[in-house]
């Protein structure tokens, strides 16, 4: 068994080697014109996420949307056993390969995963799912009883947007292939009338100058604020209740 072992590993650094041939040049182009203009709001969504990781301690975690993120690679790393699903073909309409983790095709709005989880994570995803109320759902029926649900997307709390980028004053957006929906309090108690859970915590953030995502000058670094005060982001973490 040892022997078998060694030579796994001797064919895994092997395989590694030629992948780095592979992925050097890429990496060394997106170190010179990284993927993103400007600093978003990742910080605040990966921080809240990392705390609540910390706070409830799961074993089992899903990630819901990974893209070509790191963040399910960055769990791993923390020690969490980590299943990473994406739809693929629908946010992203060509396909992608992702070279930080094994990404599993599926949708969460009608998993095939039968698998339950401790803490599913769906980091600024959400707003771009039309059936968002089936991803919910998707969602909790992948959830242990006493699980946890850490949600973060475009928030107003009481305007619902089907689609900001559609808006006359939106600062960005209007060539992109999918939707940005803004969220209120309205879904948010659908979600919870729907499906067994209650908040445990939330939080708010100022990220434009202006009265809706994407309105205005984005503010750097985004304003933590109260429930009542602007904002057009939020952070939720959710406790499936049975």
């Amino acid at each position: 068994m040892k022997i078998i072992k060694r030579i796994l590993i001797r064919i895994f650094r092997i395989y590694e080697g030629i992948g780095n041939i592979y992925l050097k040049p890429i990496l060394l182009i997106e170190q010179k014109y990284p993927p993103f203009g400007n600093i978003n709001e990742r910080p605040i969504e990966y921080g809240f996420a990392h705390k609540c990781l910390s706070e409830t301690c799961p074993v089992e975690v899903l990630d819901v949307g990974t893209g070509t993120t790191a963040w399910p690679h960055i769990m791993a790393n923390c020690g969490f056993k980590v299943t990473a699903i994406d739809k693929i073909e629908g946010y992203w309409k060509e396909g992608f390969s992702n070279r930080h983790y094994n990404i599993i095709h599926d949708d969460i709005t009608k998993t095939k995963i039968t698998k339950k989880f401790d803490l599913i994570t769906c980091i600024s995803v959400l707003e771009h799912i039309s059936n968002h109320k089936e991803a919910i759902k998707g969602m909790f029926r992948l959830l242990k009883p006493g699980g946890h649900l850490v949600l973060t997307f475009p928030y107003n709390e009481k305007q619902y947007v089907d689609n900001v980028y559609k808006l006359p004053d939106a600062g960005y957006g209007q060539d992109l292939p999918y939707i940005t929906q803004v969220f209120s309090r309205k879904e948010i108690d659908a979600w919870l009338k729907e499906n067994p859970g209650k908040i445990i915590d939330q939080e708010y953030y100022q990220v434009f100058s202006g009265d809706l995502w994407t309105f205005g000058e984005r503010i750097c670094p985004p304003l933590k604020v109260k429930r009542e005060e602007k904002h057009h982001l939020t952070c939720i973490l959710i406790q499936k209740t049975e």
